[in-house]
Formats: C-alpha cells, sequence, structure tokens
C-alpha cells in the first residue's frame, strides 16, 4: 500500500505500516501542503456533509464544521501522560502504563478505518529549518482534521525533506472510530515521541501539533533538551521611535489572554505612534539567544479560538482574522445569507438560522443563563490563518524568533493579586507562577470564588511532573545570562459590590507601559511584601473617565489578610503535586509568609 512514497525514511515508513495493519485504511493519501489538493478535500468534505462552503461574497474561503454533540471539547478526564514510572507523570496528569494503554487502544483502533481514507500530514512546529523547528507526522482519517492542520501547522513535503533519514519526529494517530465518549482517549507518550486520539472529532483532541505536541510532548522535549514550551502569548509594542519590545504572558482560561495578544492601545497611545503586534496568541517556544537573552516563537500557523463573545468591541483584530479562510466549528448557520453568528457577536441574532447541533433555531427562545438555548455552542471555535490577522507582527515568520523583555502572569483574583507587581528575581518569579490561581466566577459551574490553582496556566499542558516542571524553570533561569524580568497582573480586581474596577481591554497597555519601563529601568518601585509594586503616579490614567489616583491606589494595594489566607491554600497544593517540589519553593513561600506578617 506504501506506494510512490514522497519520503524513503525508513522511520517513517515503518510506523505508518504499522498504523495501517492496525486501523486497515482502504487507502492513503499523504497531504502536500498544497492549495489544489486542499481544494479538493475541501470539496470532497462540503459533498459528504462533512462541510458547509459559507457566502462566499460575505466569507471567502470560509466553511461550517459540526462535531458530534458528545464532542465538543478538550477532555481532561480521557487525557493521558503514558510514562515507564507514575513519578515521572506526577499527581496532576492522569498517568496509565504504555503497555497497559496500548494494549486497551489497541482494540479501539483495529479496523477503524476500514472502507475510510488515512491521510498523512507531515508538518512542522515552527519554521521549517529554523533553530526552534520540531517536526511531526500525523495520521488521521479525517479531512477536517487535514484542513484544520493545514491552516494550524507549516504542512508540506518540505518536512519530509528536513527530516531526511532522522527518527525525530513525533509520531500522531488519530482515528474518529465510532465518536464513542467512554471509549475517548488522548494519550502522549513522552519517553517515544508518541501521540494516540481516538473516538474523537473535536479540534482539541484531534489536531495532535496544537497542545498534544507543542506542549505536552515538547514540554518534555524542552526540559530534556534545555529550552521551554509554554502556554503563553507573545506581542510585541512598538514604540513611537520604532524600537519594538516583546512580552510573554501566560493566563489561565477566561482571563484575556486572546484580548492582550491582540491588543489595540488607547487612542492617546495611538495619537503618539504606539503599535501593538500579535506573535502569537497561545503557545511559545524559548530558548536562550547567542546574546543571551530569551527568544521565542510561536510554534503554530494559525488561530484556534473561543467564537462566543468575539466582537468588534471585544476583540475586533482576532474577528476580522475570522472574516477570510476559516473553519468554523459549531457556531450557528444563517441560513437567510448563509454566514455565521455566535452569542455576543452582535445583537441581531438571524431570524433563520440552524444551531450548532443541527437544529432550528429560534433566537426568541434563548435565555443566556441556560446554555441549554445557546445557537453556538459556549465552546464553538474558529480555525483562521495568522497571516489574516490585521496586527499581526513582521517577525511572525522571523525562523530566529524575538527577543523577550518580560513575562507576565496574570489570574482572576477579586481581592488578593494587585493589578501589577513585578518579581524580585527569577527564581522568586517561578514562585509567582507556580502560584498562579483564578476564582470561580459565576459563569463557571460549582461556588464562586473557589481558587483554582493553574501554574503558569500549564496545569492541564505538562507533559511530566509539575514539580520537576518548576525545577527545570529554575534551572533555566540559570542558564540564561540576561533573563526577562518576570511580572504578574490582575485585570479583574472588584469593589465591594463586585465590579470591575480596571477597565481592561485595551486600556491594559498601561499596565504594559509600566511593565517595560521597568525592564528598560526608566521607573522606579515600591517594595512590597509580595514584589515591587508601582508608584501610584507611575501607572498613565489621561482619558480615563472612571478612574482616578484614589482608584489606581486601591489597585495596587496589598490585602495581606486575603495573601495569608491564601499560604494554606498554596501548601496543600504544592502537597498535591507532591515531593518534587523545589525546596527553592518552600523558601519562597515561607518568606513570603513572613514578609506578609511582618508587614
Amino acid at each position: 500500500m506504501l506506494n510512490n512514497t514522497p519520503t524513503e525514511n525508513k522511520y517513517i515508513l515503518e510506523w505508518i505500516e504499522e498504523a495501517v495493519a492496525l486501523c486497515q485504511p482502504e487507502r492513503i493519501v499523504w497531504i502536500d501542503g498544497s492549495e489544489e489538493q486542499a481544494e479538493l478535500l475541501r470539496k470532497e468534505a462540503c459533498e459528504s456533509g462533512e462541510m458547509i462552503k459559507l457566502n462566499e461574497e460575505k466569507l471567502p474561503g470560509c466553511y461550517l464544521h459540526r462535531t458530534a454533540i458528545n464532542d465538543v471539547a478538550r477532555v481532561e478526564g480521557r487525557t493521558f501522560i503514558c510514562t515507564k514510572t507514575k513519578e515521572d507523570a506526577g499527581n496532576i496528569n492522569n498517568w496509565m502504563s504504555p503497555d497497559e494503554c496500548k494494549s486497551r487502544l489497541t482494540p479501539l483502533f483495529r479496523g477503524s478505518m476500514a472502507g475510510k481514507t488515512m491521510y498523512v500530514i507531515p508538518y512542522s512546529m515552527g519554521i521549517v529549518g529554523s533553530p526552534f523547528a520540531k517536526y511531526g507526522i500525523e495520521l488521521t482519517d479525517s479531512i477536517y482534521v487535514v484542513l484544520n492542520m493545514l491552516i494550524m501547522t507549516r504542512v508540506g513535503f518540505d518536512v519530509l525533506d528536513a527530516l531526511g533519514d532522522s527518527p525525530d519526529f513525533v509520531k500522531g494517530l488519530h482515528a474518529r472510530a465510532e465518536l464513542d465518549e467512554e471509549k475517548r482517549y488522548i494519550v502522549h507518550f513522552p519517553e517515544e515521541n508518541l501521540i494516540w486520539s481516538v473516538n474523537s472529532g473535536y479540534g482539541g483532541n484531534v489536531l495532535l501539533g496544537k497542545k498534544c505536541f507543542a506542549l505536552r510532548i515538547a514540554s518534555y522535549l524542552g526540559r530534556k533538551e534545555g529550552w521551554m514550551a509554554e502556554h503563553m502569548l507573545i506581542l510585541g509594542v512598538e514604540y513611537p521611535d520604532g524600537e519594538t519590545k516583546y512580552v510573554c504572558a501566560a493566563f489561565p482560561s477566561a482571563c484575556g489572554k486572546t484580548n492582550l495578544a491582540m491588543l489595540i492601545p488607547p487612542e492617546l497611545y495611538r495619537k503618539k505612534g504606539y503599535k501593538v503586534y500579535c506573535v502569537g496568541d497561545d503557545i511559545a517556544w524559548l530558548r536562550v539567544g547567542k546574546d543571551g537573552r530569551l527568544w521565542a516563537v510561536n510554534p503554530e500557523n494559525g488561530f484556534f479560538g473561543v467564537a462566543p463573545g468575539t466582537n468588534e468591541k471585544t476583540n475586533p483584530n482576532a474577528l476580522h482574522t475570522t472574516l477570510r479562510d476559516t473553519i468554523f466549528t459549531n457556531v450557528v448557520h444563517n441560513t437567510h445569507d448563509n454566514t455565521v453568528w455566535w452569542e455576543g457577536l452582535d445583537k441581531n441574532p438571524p431570524a433563520e438560522a440552524i444551531n450548532w447541533r443541527g437544529e432550528p433555531w429560534d433566537f426568541r427562545k434563548y435565555d443566556k443563563n441556560d446554555k441549554s438555548t445557546c445557537g453556538a455552542h459556549p465552546n464553538s471555535r474558529f480555525t483562521a490563518k495568522a497571516v489574516n490577522c490585521p496586527c499581526i507582527s513582521d517577525k511572525f515568520n522571523d525562523p530566529a524568533g524575538v527577543p523577550i523583555s518580560a513575562i507576565i502572569f496574570g489570574g482572576r483574583r477579586a481581592r488578593t493579586a494587585p493589578l501589577v507587581y513585578q518579581s524580585t528575581s527569577w527564581q522568586n518569579g517561578t514562585f509567582v507562577g507556580s502560584i498562579m490561581a483564578s476564582e470561580t466566577t459565576a459563569a463557571a459551574s460549582g461556588e464562586v470564588g473557589v481558587v483554582r490553582r493553574d501554574p503558569m496556566a500549564m496545569r492541564p499542558f505538562v507533559g511530566y511532573d509539575m514539580g520537576d516542571y518548576f525545577a527545570h524553570w529554575l534551572n533555566m533561569g540559570k542558564n540564561i545570562p540576561n533573563p526577562p524580568k518576570i511580572f504578574h497582573v490582575n485585570w479583574f480586581r472588584t469593589d465591594d459590590e463586585g465590579n470591575f474596577i480596571w477597565p481592561g481591554f485595551g486600556d491594559n497597555m498601561r499596565v504594559l507601559e509600566w511593565i517595560l519601563k521597568r525592564c528598560d529601568g526608566s521607573v522606579d518601585a515600591i517594595e512590597s511584601a509580595i514584589g515591587y509594586l508601582p508608584h501610584t503616579e507611575d501607572i498613565n490614567i489621561d482619558g480615563l473617565e472612571d478612574v482616578n489616583t484614589d482608584t489606581v491606589r486601591k489597585l495596587l494595594e496589598v490585602d495581606t489578610e486575603s495573601w495569608l489566607s491564601d499560604i494554606n491554600n498554596i501548601r496543600s497544593f504544592y502537597a498535591q503535586i507532591g515531593d518534587r517540589v523545589p525546596a527553592e519553593l518552600y523558601s519562597e513561600l515561607d518568606a513570603l509568609e513572613n514578609r506578609l506578617k511582618e508587614s
């Protein structure tokens, strides 16, 4: 079956032959990355009903797809790290031994592609041939996966050329099988550079270059090879004099990550000549450069964003990115003009519509407090080309990446964390990242105000023990001659009535300005129990109607009682991670507690 292959790499061919014998596809198609082949696949998907071509005048090159109704999100409970020992996977991850996992999943894959096509996707995370690049091959029976991978990664036979005879690639096998949620598994074998995904068609579970490779496997490779794979956006701030400085930032979900990645500066900054560019919205790979600084690339080639809530006000750049060459998943189909809609897009829901389940939808029956009445699924998605983003950086395709001045952590805290503070060192900054947390809101299920720890926003994505991950951060700090400074922000501080005090969105530029001034040493700071705080007057509030000096002072207050009550929660979380939490972080925690008590 493997005749006329575009590679003679025995490691690739032997692995594909094993997968073919297991899954038993009717035929094999190699994906070459060409537009001609992609267009044929789109037509085939539309003929089979897998995708719907949208209005070519209003949404050129755009398509709609619906997943199975039991398959709409990442499934952390069905996601496993399969290392030889449980200790190496750690307590935060689900673990299964490689032998047990393969014996359990092999029957699920057996014959799963009978009568179907197996697509072979050679892809690169990062620019092919760059120092950052890592290569993968995904085998799948889904045209939807192929078309999404063509957007999200760099696909083509140049990947095979770059690999040559090397075995150094990540093997990914995906089969939709029966889409049975009770038999759904997303499993990683970091010691084997191997990923298996079965019984899912949802992007987050089946686009194996994304979280599976670019974070879980890559974090393991980064520790082994001396670099970092992080759940971070990358943005550049261009100053009026033309100089651009870059930052990475990590936020848990629902904390404004995509909005910051595509930030539009307030008018007063734009008039002065400030510009902001997006290098990446989700994942950063970081290496120490020859100049001793930390350099970052976005290993992805597109955006896999949440549609609901994306609109002209919240994120115009993201919205405009989706207006061409985009695959929409589980949104509303406006059948009147063959376009799409989702909750939060605008206040004009379509009168003639099909919901994400494929059923007729009457917007008059929508109740925002009842998610089951939504036209679009709350986790509905757009897969869009990064090059179509209005604010994409001219460094997006630079194989060298960009030098990072600051790393920013953030969370959603009503009282505890101030608007912004700076860590006192790389070690202290690692501690700040390790205790990152967000509080549940009314929109989340369960009790409001519950603290969920999400270190570096990597809790679901570290491919090995979290304590070892912290140790890797500490070790990296010793190997970066000129490390970025590390900060923490909180856009979500509230007043006594529960209202947000800080305006957020584009006005977060005002905080970025202070952060970058701290990086170049042009502004002083106040030493506090938790780190360095801005002087009130150093946060620019010009043009803000509802924010004055007193407001900023409240935003920057260190709530000692809240911090002290948080200490036990942090200790409990460290205990949950286990005995591999580095002693340095316990020392940082003890020192923080002592400083808080003294203050």
